[in-house]
């Protein structure tokens, strides 16, 4: 295998590990400071222990995406090293900003860690949450802008293959990258949500009735599907942006080959070696009312893209699992925010919570199936219009050796890091942890 697939096979490999911390990383903090809030408002033991055990759990998931973020940023200048030589320049400002939105997370997070009952007044002590949300939300906007504008660059002229006029700020502010921020935010803020409503879930699921994992889901439940609607919504204004920017990625996607209007939304199937089209499920009109908002829409098929431009057709499977998945993780919370409401027994059935014990994962599999259809949709461009992948990457012959040595270390840190937050957890139950408040605010009493 040369060297060009084996480092694309190893940043796929590390992005795939990564986005599971990274996401959790920006999706958490929201989800502590509701609880935090929840919990000083109604004066409510469990809503502050809410805050409590999610922020333990979290730091864990931020320790480990250090150690694989670190591992993105090395194998970009080991693997893709005339992509950074070329655009370095111009994506070096987002780079570092992460690097400083990250630095400002982790301080406070640190200091609100330490700081329980160190404030006379809570709420003070609740503040220090903000610049952790606020943090984690620009980490994010800044690494996904890089990504943005390998999409969609921008801010530089290129005379005789040399960059000019170069305008880091421009570079950063790409068309993609509205979108693009915006729905990694929104859907690592609903993954994050049925992650922590799945192992609530589980709880129930497996006999536990205790308040404390019934609140714990409500609110996960609840703003997993506000979330998920927002998500939706994004994803709706990013399906027009490949329209108007990327029009390959979304025909490769939908395995639309002829420019027409009234052209039907593919779901499923399967295509044969002559492009044909088998055993998918149709919907007329549909893809272009949802890219042009009109039924008659044009929409540009991939027989007028050069053939030497297509993304790889597989595409279509991995926008099929993200799109299922995010229609039925908001079809379930659906489900339960009315059975809540309205008391149904439904919601209480042993396979009904099953389903909830399935909704983190799935969420997770739909957040790798999006970067996967994001990363892969983009070739042959590392660089879109500009560098293409096979020119960016290292002729190095040692890229083997390093792909097996990144997968060892990877399968250590998930199996660690699942081993680590199951003890915490496991050896601290919430019984026992209500009992230790209690016994102290007693103490403190007299």
């Amino acid at each position: 295998m040369e060297s060009v697939e084996l480092s694309r096979y190893l940043t796929m490999l590390t992005l795939s590990v990564h986005v599971i911390f990274a996401t959790v990383g920006v999706g958490v903090p929201i989800l502590i400071a509701i609880a935090h809030w929840l919990g000083l408002r109604n004066n409510d033991e469990h809503y502050i222990l809410l805050a409590k055990r999610w922020a333990r759990g979290y730091v864990i998931s931020v320790a480990v995406g250090v150690v694989t973020g670190t591992a993105i940023a090395l194998q970009l200048a080991l693997l893709w090293p005339r992509f950074m030589e070329f655009a370095g320049q111009l994506v070096a400002l987002p780079l570092f900003m992460e690097t400083f939105a990250f630095f400002f997370e982790a301080i406070f997070l640190g200091i609100y860690l330490y700081t329980w009952d160190r404030f006379k007044n809570p709420k003070h002590h609740f503040y220090l949450l903000i610049p952790i949300v606020l943090g984690s939300a620009m980490s994010a906007l800044f690494i996904t802008s890089v990504n943005a504008f390998m999409n969609t660059p921008q801010g530089f002229t290129l005379v005789d293959g040399q960059l000019t006029n170069i305008q880091p700020l421009v570079a950063m502010f790409t068309p993609a990258m509205p979108t693009k921020v915006a729905h990694v935010l929104t859907s690592a803020y609903m993954t994050s949500a049925f992650i922590l409503a799945s192992i609530a879930a589980f709880h129930l699921w497996k006999g536990n009735r205790h308040e404390y994992h019934r609140k714990a889901l409500a609110l996960t439940m609840k703003v997993g599907l506000i979330f998920a609607i927002a998500t939706a919504l994004v994803g709706d204004l990013s399906g027009k942006f490949l329209a108007e920017y990327q029009p390959e990625k979304l025909a490769a996607a939908e395995w639309h080959f002829e420019t027409e209007g009234e052209a039907p939304l593919v779901l499923y199937g399967v295509l044969t070696e002559t492009n044909e089209v088998k055993y998918a499920i149709k919907i007329p009109y549909a893809l272009s009312f949802l890219v042009h908002s009109n039924p008659t829409g044009v929409v540009t098929g991939l027989n007028d893209i050069p053939e030497e431009y297509h993304p790889p057709l597989e595409i279509h499977y991995f926008f099929d699992i993200m799109v299922t998945i995010g229609v039925f993780l908001p079809t379930l919370a659906l489900v339960y925010w009315l059975g809540l409401h309205r008391n149904w027994a439904l919601i209480k059935r042993r396979f009904f919570r099953l389903l909830l014990v399935a909704s983190g994962p799935l969420a997770m599999i739909a957040i790798e199936a999006g970067w996967w259809f994001t990363e892969v949709g983009r070739q042959p461009w590392i660089m879109r219009d500009f560098m293409k992948t096979a020119e960016a990457a290292t002729e190095s012959s040692h890229v083997g050796i390093m792909f097996i040595a990144f997968a060892v270390l990877y399968l250590i840190l998930m199996i660690g890091t699942a081993v680590v937050l199951i003890r915490m957890f496991k050896n601290n139950p919430v019984e026992k942890e209500l009992e230790k408040e209690a016994i102290e605010q007693r103490s403190e009493a007299k």
